[in-house]
């Protein structure tokens, strides 16, 4: 993949703010709905009981993720074919209508089963969205970076997420700290989301001055949406392996920040607020560890970050949700998220260069979109639903440590898939 010659005029730190921007409001949506998850149960799915309530929030959830290969494929072609900024004002205007949708759809006590459906319809618009979202601007990012330090630009895009985690988190710590729980299960839980509808006009503003790369202005051929699908099927080991490759990120990212705040209540019986605490202080972690991780793959290759972290996930997985299930306490909890932090900011700041390397250049937004909607779709997305699923049928606290495992042992295989691949001279990584 050729480097860029010029990073941008509006300058480096400008750049990485005015795309990540969107990133962080497509995040903040998705991170919410798993915050309050709960709360929505009751407001838009109320059943007799509380754990199908639970499933079928979960559910509609997992069911944005399953729009993300369609909208990798789709806005992944476009952003290929028109440009990295005109794709990208896209994404977030289509975001930003699923973003006040759900923010402002009556209860089901008020507008009955058209109620969740809506919800529906928002969370398959933020899904459609997203499955291009994150490719668009991974791929900027790596357009644009410094000789040597693609690793450390791209890393940005998932540091953008955690600071939506932070925000997301920090809100709802306030709203537990100043309401009375029952207010915020009626309705202060809407509140995050109608801050989520203000910031939108802002976002906006700066995603309007972003520049085309330099990368993408240089490339003497643009093929349509037809010649890009053939593409597509001619690499599909290369999309699958991908897919396979990001399968720990997806898993560990959901697990300790979306699925967090309800595995510390409904599981170890934290409070609402403790919950939120440590997710808010994963998400800090997280934002520093991302970097870390991006450079050291710079430096050490990306191979070799990427197996030792996923082989630290496959090992420890299982047995540090063991003991924290036993003596459950806020201070467990954060060191035992912590320490999944630690894995996921290394593992994905050494796995998002080597996605954006490995695809071919004509389809690279559309190839990394679509493998890593196919992962999040599969893995990620419904880690909620299955950690809850698995929990209730082997009747053991610790059973998404399971799920993490498998997810870790997925990332391994495709690594050295990949690596392989390389050695024999197929792409170069």
């Amino acid at each position: 993949m050729p480097e860029p010659k010029q990073v941008s005029t509006t300058g480096t730190i400008g750049t990485i703010f005015r795309v990540s921007s969107g990133n962080f409001l497509e995040q903040f949506d998705f991170f919410l709905f798993g915050f309050y998850a709960s709360a929505i149960a009751r407001t838009f799915f109320p059943t007799n009981s509380a754990f199908a309530s639970l499933m079928l929030t979960f559910a509609v959830f997992g069911a944005g993720f399953l729009m993300r290969p369609l909208g990798a494929v789709v806005l992944g072609a476009y952003i290929d074919r028109v440009g990295r900024r005109k794709g990208l004002i896209l994404t977030l205007s289509i975001v930003a209508s699923g973003t006040v949708l759900i923010a402002f759809v009556p209860a089901y006590a008020t507008l009955g089963l058209l109620a969740p459906l809506l919800v529906l319809l928002g969370r398959l618009l933020q899904g459609f969205s997203a499955g291009a979202e994150l490719g668009g601007v991974s791929v900027y990012l790596s357009e644009m970076a410094i000789d040597g330090r693609r690793g450390f630009f791209t890393s940005w895009q998932s540091a953008s997420q955690q600071v939506s985690i932070v925000v997301a988190a920090a809100l709802g710590f306030g709203l537990n700290h100043w309401m009375e729980k029952a207010m915020v299960d009626a309705w202060g839980w809407r509140i995050p989301f109608l801050v989520g509808c203000l910031v939108v006009p802002f976002i906006f503003f700066l995603r309007r001055n972003l520049v085309e790369t330099e990368a993408y202005k240089a490339r003497k051929e643009r093929p349509d949406t037809q010649a890009m699908l053939r593409t597509l099927t001619t690499n599909w080991a290369i999309v699958i392996a991908g897919a396979l490759m990001v399968a720990l990120t997806t898993t560990t990212f959901y697990l300790i920040t979306v699925y967090a705040p309800t595995f510390g209540e409904h599981e170890l019986h934290l409070s609402a607020a403790d919950s939120l605490l440590v997710t808010l202080c994963v998400g800090v972690s997280n934002f520093i560890w991302l970097p870390c991780g991006g450079m050291l793959s710079d430096r050490l290759g990306r191979k070799r970050v990427l197996l030792t972290a996923a082989a630290a996930a496959l090992a420890t997985g299982y047995p540090v949700l063991h003991w924290l299930v036993q003596s459950p306490s806020f201070t467990d909890m954060l060191l035992g998220l912590e320490w999944f932090s630690l894995i996921f900011g290394f593992y994905n700041g050494a796995m998002i260069p080597a996605l954006t390397e490995v695809m071919p250049e004509a389809v690279r937004v559309a190839g990394f979109s679509l493998a890593y909607s196919l992962a999040t779709a599969i893995f990620g997305g419904f880690t909620p639903a299955m950690s809850t699923w698995l929990i209730h049928a082997t009747a053991d606290k610790a059973a998404p440590g399971i799920w993490l495992a498998f997810a870790a042992a997925c990332s391994i295989g495709a690594t050295l898939f990949l690596y392989r691949r390389r050695a024999q001279g197929s792409f170069g990584l």
